[in-house]
């Protein structure tokens, strides 16, 4: 029987330490201030921060560090290097180029700590793993959203304690885990360096379609919310009558896709991890394609449209996690999820960099609509690649 405080603490440490990855975003008006940034500024730290964690996760996947050595010191030791490197943003001779360099190398170590908790969770819980990482992945949303939480006190705080707070608390989530959750009773290291495992992974057709699926939703993701502030900007220019607390609105709207994974845990439990992730994925597309409607409504219609897309744009992704997980051999586990991540968040640059050129080009309410792309992919993934038996 495992002890109760085992997810609880993986959870609050995945939380602790995820909050790097938009402290620069969560205080980009202040930093573009202090240190007269572009005004394109925005799709600059955020692609260096996934450029870093794409070449953290395709160096650590090579090297299969996630399955040959122990992952909570991998995680302690990346949320350490991650959180000092975070601070770095305090130093008041910084340039764009200094700022993008640090941004890019808090991603390389957020490789050794999202997709590590998420083998962590794996080792520890091989029956009800998408209810595990439901909440996992929660984990992410919220601190994801927790520098524009603590943004919204701009007005009495200084940007400069935003990024001191993240750092602090990546620390503790870090030293936690280390001290408090050994290896999990289902991981089985692997004995060697092996650099062959990446291509049998993929020769699994179930992973593959697993895989192609996170890569679609991957797609969606993290330029929904990238853009968020900005499409909150830009609701309240169309409709300039209306005022809305961006910073306040885009906590929410980006945190309460914690509550859409941790519902979606729930589901699969009865329905599968497969269905749920399937409904999630066609959800979001849809939102995607009827988002210019909601430029014109109310503005409570629309933020609680953006709130029921953001829930069900991220409800899929500990599904397709899970599924990964599930579809591969106990000894490449951490290599799997590492190499999807890494892929998965190259996508996401892509379009990143394609919703930021569109807003030179396009209306603002039209922004989203590429995104839809990545569900029809997702879609056509999952039922061309796993098998109609599957029930995970």
């Amino acid at each position: 029987m495992l002890p109760k405080r085992i997810l609880t603490i993986i959870v609050f440490a995945q939380f602790c330490c995820t909050s790097l990855w938009f402290a620069g975003n969560g205080v980009l008006a202040q930093l573009t201030e202090a240190f007269q940034l572009p005004i394109e500024v925005l799709g600059y730290l955020t692609s260096a921060v996934q450029f870093g964690f794409i070449l953290g996760t395709l160096i650590f996947a090579l090297l299969t560090i996630a399955d040959r050595f122990s992952p909570s010191k991998v995680f302690f030791i990346c949320a350490l290097f991650g959180a000092t490197i975070n601070l770095g943003m305090l130093w008041g001779g910084n340039t764009l180029a200094s700022l993008l360099t640090i941004r890019f190398m808090t991603g390389f170590f957020l490789a050794g700590i999202y997709p590590i908790g998420m083998k962590i969770a794996a080792d520890y819980f091989e029956k009800g793993l998408g209810k595990s990482l439901g909440y996992l992945v929660g984990a992410l949303v919220v601190g994801t959203a927790f520098p524009h939480f603590v943004n919204t006190f701009s007005a009495e705080i200084s940007w400069k304690w935003v990024i001191g707070s993240t750092s602090t608390v990546a620390s503790l989530g870090g030293l936690l885990l280390l001290l408090l959750v050994p290896n999990g009773p289902y991981r089985k290291a692997a004995s060697k360096l092996d650099f062959s495992i990446l291509q049998q992974i993929f020769k699994n057709k179930n992973f593959r379609g697993a895989a192609f699926g996170y890569f679609g939703h991957m797609w969606e993701l993290y330029a929904f919310w990238v853009f968020v502030p900005f499409i909150l900007e830009a609701y309240t220019t169309i409709n300039y009558t209306t005022e809305i607390n961006v910073p306040f609105w885009s906590f929410l709207i980006i945190g309460i896709g914690s509550l859409g994974c941790i519902a979606a845990g729930y589901f699969s439990e009865s329905l599968g991890s497969k269905k749920v992730a399937t409904i999630a994925l066609l959800v979001s597309g849809i939102c995607c394609l009827v988002s210019p409607l909601f430029f014109t409504a109310n503005s409570w219609i629309f933020l609680a449209f953006l709130l029921f897309w953001s829930s069900m744009i991220i409800a899929d992704s500990p599904m397709f996690s899970t599924l990964v997980a599930q579809n591969t051999s106990p000894t490449t586990k951490g290599t799997a999820l590492t190499i999807v991540n890494c892929i998965g968040f190259a996508l996401s640059i892509i379009s990143i960099q394609l919703v930021s050129y569109l807003t030179t080009v396009l209306a603002p309410q039209y922004l989203f609509v590429v995104l839809g792309l990545g569900s029809v992919f997702g879609l056509i993934s999952l039922r061309l690649n796993i098998n109609k038996s599957d029930t995970l």
